[in-house]
């Protein structure tokens, strides 16, 4: 009966905890406060100089050792788990049914012990303000606000490919190595936390996945491991996106867990790097935003602005188009997409993946 009660025990603390996650949405200035402003950048720093330093993703080989693990309990033990469903003899029942009651109490143990650190370790972001609060943004913005700030950064985008590549036609090259990049980018961060110092930084833990293979067919350019604080990138990927890739993952280590307001982020430290090649790179993945928004909002306006993007700037576009094709649709990328998709709604995004709309409203309301 004592074993029982440890069994009941950690499967209502399980419960109680998701019923406790679900009430602290309704807290973001509390989370925003005590956690997110307030213990998380130490366990965020501590996480970056601990880890850092280290030449591979720690957290990589935890998700592989950890995955192999579980998978060998649920093998070894899968008859356990089941078998109080299939017996039928008095006796085989009571001993199956006690070797079931250890193995959930083990699973349900665990996934406690899981949840709890997720969300202490960066998991509570996701219950924060919302960042145009946090960055004193408005959020709304009309269409004629929508096609000044699309101008601009059309006027930006083209002046910086005339920077970087002569021929008008012609994307911009993107050579360096991500190693290389990694150093460069949380100077970005630097010259931005003046204007906004919750963009403040500091150590760097920023790393090419050693699952770029597995992030590739899954349709990933990268993660936040929420368990180690290490950024990680898609390794296969040089193209215009990997130094705002770099930037998004970044934005993540520094608490802004929704995928709209990390965009926001990248793009905003980007422009502001000393780098031409991160201001184009971000200058023009907020032009390719605002451009799908102002299309869905009035096309003919759309088409009246197009024919002033210069055709590199495009090609630059098709490039990530191209490095994607061969990945597209097949089933690892449908099945982690949709659970991805289920994961953001359940950690208060209920707009999953599609964000566009929110990331453009604090794109116009910065620029404007």
């Amino acid at each position: 009966m004592k074993k029982s009660w440890v069994l009941i025990l950690s499967f209502t603390s399980l419960a109680i905890q998701i019923i406790g996650y679900r009430i602290l949405r309704s807290f973001p200035n509390f989370i925003e406060t005590y956690y997110s402003t307030g213990i998380y950048p130490y366990i965020a720093r501590a996480m970056r100089i601990g880890l850092g330093w280290l030449p591979f993703s720690f957290g990589d080989v935890v998700y592989v050792v950890g995955g192999l693990l579980m998978l060998r309990w649920l093998i070894v033990y899968r008859w356990e788990l089941i078998a109080p469903l299939r017996l039928r003899s008095m006796q085989e029942s009571r001993r199956a049914y006690r070797q079931a009651r250890k193995r959930y109490t083990q699973l349900f143990l665990t996934a406690n012990i899981l949840l709890l650190f997720f969300h202490l370790a960066w998991g509570f972001n996701y219950y924060r303000q919302p960042l145009n609060k946090v960055l004193n943004i408005d959020a709304d913005y009309t269409t004629a606000e929508l096609q000044q700030v699309s101008q601009q950064l059309i006027a930006t985008s083209n002046m910086l490919h005339s920077q970087l590549q002569q021929n008008d036609t012609l994307a911009v090259a993107f050579d360096r190595s991500q190693e290389e990049l990694f150093d460069l980018a949380p100077s970005g961060f630097e010259r931005i936390a003046s204007v906004y110092p919750q963009l403040d930084y500091g150590q760097p833990s920023i790393k090419r996945s050693l699952l770029t293979w597995p992030l590739t067919y899954m349709g990933y350019s990268g993660y936040l491991n929420p368990i180690t604080g290490e950024a990680h990138t898609n390794g296969n990927i040089n193209n215009f996106k990997t130094p705002v890739l770099i930037l998004h993952e970044m934005s993540h280590q520094l608490g802004f867990a929704k995928e709209n307001e990390a965009n926001f982020i990248a793009v905003i430290t980007g422009m502001n790097h000393e780098d031409l090649y991160f201001q184009y790179s971000a200058s023009i993945f907020a032009l390719k935003y605002c451009l799908n928004d102002l299309y869905r909002r009035d096309p003919a306006l759309y088409e009246e602005l197009k024919p002033d993007i210069k055709r590199g700037v495009f090609k630059n576009w098709q490039e990530l188009r191209d490095f994607w094709a061969p990945y597209d649709n097949n089933i690892i990328e449908q099945a982690s997409q949709a659970t991805y998709n289920t994961y953001l709604k359940a950690n208060n995004q209920p707009d999953g993946m599609r964000t566009y709309s929110y990331v453009v409203a604090l794109l116009v309301n910065h620029y404007k």
